[in-house]
């Protein structure tokens, strides 16, 4: 039983620390691309909250982002261990965790859409064992969340490239999609970020070797010399590509590379890419198989940077309005792409089930929306002892998912502002456009940072979505985001994506 308890005890705090604190190696990347950046730019104002979100998360032992993911655990265990009793203490631990908001309710079922609220559910957490002869259990997790699982991407070749023309099967044509894998996430898989490359397998082992990359050391070298240099070249090349922090354009586009291979059948040849946002939760321990106990933590190798006391950056370049809510259509045709905006007042939560609940015929918000702002957001929220709602991480959600329905929602409802992340399609322009809208592009993953500019949770509805997908009703002071689609027709991701593919085109001739 001693056991046990200790074994569960170890999990959790493995799954709080991942959930909270960035490894060394992320900090030393973060680090540098936040010293290579244009001073006064969108992109260094964004790696300015960033690491200061970094530095809230450590301190108030709450989540970097308020997506925490599909935990993925990969487990080592010596011969004779019993893996059902880890299996279960890893649920116990997740459970646990997720009561007491290190973690966000994530687990949902596919066919009704009802969140258990625990974490828990069909193949949730996923559990991977491995046996080894090493006398101790090691675990690894990571917390990958939807944002940038939605960029990952498996190319089949021989195919086809935006940009680049065919990629064949060989070096050349892997060293292609890798490239368009980068170029096609822009500021949607909240970059700078890292990726984990798979070559060979089947669909599905291509994938899992993909983000088993994703567990090795960010300054590593590969043992395999060609993989090696094609690690490096991939960084430095995509960092060519103008994406940028968020996408708002920049040097640092992505911050690490790491490439696996392995055979596959003569039919197929899969590339599979999996995407991970600058906030790189992954760590891993050893434990001690008799007593339970953590004897080592991975990822604990040389600097780290705790990025306090840093001067931020003056941000020369941009103006910045001040918007409360209800705002009025003159106001927002005054702003214009680049704007910086400062909030106050209220604003509302709404995402993929607000927004297909909303659009259905007949359907009445259950809020005037009229001039209101909406915030693609699935916060991270708990009771304090009063019980009342507290709002623990607060960071923007993709908003792309919201292209089949934002621009009828707005004129339906008089919506004037939503705020995400990664920016919206042809359709929502066309929308701000007729209507008098703007989109504001808040910092992804900056969870801590905008959970500070909430200062009270002031009622909630439509509940019975789960925690991620109610519409929270918000009172805030201070929350920053940047006006990147205006009512006037222009786009900053529109613009990003085009200056982007001219120059990943211009890595088209073969170099492998």
């Amino acid at each position: 039983m001693a056991y046990l308890e200790t074994l569960e005890k170890s999990l959790y705090t493995l799954v709080t620390e991942t959930s909270t604190n960035l490894p060394k190696d992320v900090r030393r990347a973060i680090k540098a691309a936040k010293e290579a950046e244009n001073a006064g730019t969108r992109a260094a104002m964004s790696l300015d909250t960033i690491t200061t979100n970094i530095v809230m998360a450590e301190d108030n032992v709450s989540p970097i982002c308020q997506d925490t993911g599909l935990p993925t655990f990969k487990v080592y265990t010596p011969v004779g261990v019993n893996q059902i009793e880890i299996r279960k203490a890893i649920e116990t631990a997740i459970a646990a965790a997720t009561g007491d908001a290190k973690l966000r309710p994530n687990s949902v079922d596919s066919l009704t859409g009802k969140n258990s609220g625990t974490n828990i559910g069909a193949g949730l957490p996923v559990v991977k064992f491995e046996q080894w002869e090493n006398d101790y259990i090691t675990v690894k997790l990571i917390l990958k969340g939807g944002g940038c699982e939605n960029k990952n991407i498996q190319y089949s070749l021989p195919t086809e490239l935006e940009g680049l023309g065919r990629a064949g099967r060989d070096l050349d044509g892997i060293r292609k999609c890798i490239l368009h894998s980068v170029w096609q996430a822009q500021g949607q898989g909240c970059s700078a970020g890292f990726i984990g490359v798979g070559i060979g397998g089947d669909r599905s082992s291509g994938y899992d070797l993909a983000k088993e990359q994703l567990f090795r050391h960010v300054d590593d070298v590969n043992p395999i010399e060609d993989l090696a240099k094609l690690e490096d070249y991939i960084v430095e090349k995509s960092n060519t590509f103008g994406v940028g922090t968020m996408g708002f354009g920049g040097e640092a586009t992505l911050l690490g590379c790491k490439i696996g291979v392995m055979d596959r059948l003569p039919a197929s040849f899969f590339v599979s890419v999996a995407y991970n946002c600058w906030a790189y939760r992954r760590m891993a321990i050893d434990i001690n198989p008799e007593t339970g106990e953590i004897i080592n933590w991975h990822y604990q190798e040389g600097e780290k940077i705790t990025f306090r006391d840093e001067e931020a950056q003056d941000n020369n370049d941009n103006k910045v309005v001040e918007l409360v809510a209800p705002i009025t259509e003159e106001k927002i045709r005054s702003l214009k792409v680049g704007d910086v905006v400062k909030i106050s007042g209220r604003m509302y939560t709404g995402r993929d089930a607000i927004h297909h609940h909303l659009i259905g015929e007949g359907v009445e918000a259950p809020v005037d929306l009229d001039g209101q702002i909406i915030y693609h957001c699935g916060p991270v929220m708990a009771k304090d002892e009063e019980g009342n709602w507290v709002v623990k991480a607060a960071g923007p959600t993709t908003s792309i998912r919201e292209e089949p329905y934002q621009g009828d929602i707005m004129k339906k409802f008089g919506i004037r502002a939503v705020m995400g992340k990664g920016g919206m399609g042809p359709k929502t322009l066309k929308a701000l456009e007729e209507h008098g809208g703007v989109y504001l592009n808040a910092i992804g993953g900056a969870a801590q940072y905008y959970a500070d500019c909430i200062k009270s949770v002031d009622g909630v509805d439509l509940m019975e979505f789960g925690i991620p997908e109610a519409m929270w009703h918000l009172s805030v002071e201070g929350f920053t985001a940047v006006v990147t689609m205006d009512s006037h027709g222009n786009s900053l991701h529109a613009d990003v994506e085009k200056s982007s593919l001219e120059k990943l085109a211009a890595h088209a001739e073969r170099v492998f």
